[in-house]
């Protein structure tokens, strides 16, 4: 990692509502673990995440926390070679700032970093945020039966790993 960004952007905070200014930052020491893992643990692709393995996943990425007046409301990650590719993954709001940009703001702050420029290839999998990813400049898999996958639906869960 070549280092730490931090950028402030404003957002809206809903109707009629004066903007807040909303913080994203690599900085991996300004992230709060147990609310990460809080919410990742509850998520459709996370359920049951263990923390120490959240943990350990952190330490071996690029992570960006969202926040607003000092309290973390997002979250993202991105595993990289930092060279050829990215896997951009863990993109989570919390449910009360969800529609108010969060996730625009984590993406664009992403999307930004040094370590993630001039690479060939990023890749994410989502099951229902299309709309904010392609944005960002993603697409469907342009040759999809090139790709290949081992999944494990449940390995938090399932201690035989299925």
């Amino acid at each position: 990692v070549t280092g730490v960004q931090t950028c402030a952007l404003p957002i809206s905070v809903g109707a009629g509502a004066g903007g807040q200014m909303i913080e994203v930052t690599s900085d991996r020491a300004r992230m709060d673990v147990d609310r990460i893992h809080a919410w990742l643990a509850s998520s459709y692709w996370a359920t049951g995440i263990p923390r120490e393995t959240l943990v350990r996943a952190m330490d071996r990425s690029v992570c960006f926390g969202a926040f607003v007046d000092g309290v973390q409301v997002g979250f993202a990650r991105a595993v990289t070679d930092a060279t050829t590719y990215a896997y951009v993954c863990d993109v989570i709001v919390d449910e009360a700032w969800r529609g108010r940009g969060v996730g625009k703001a984590l993406m664009g702050a992403l999307m930004a970093h040094p370590d993630l420029q001039g690479l060939r290839r990023m890749g994410l999998v989502t099951r229902d945020a299309h709309a904010l990813y392609s944005q960002m400049g993603f697409a469907p898999l342009a040759f999809p039966d090139r790709h290949m996958e081992i999944t494990r639906r449940s390995p938090y869960l399932d201690a035989s790993g299925g």
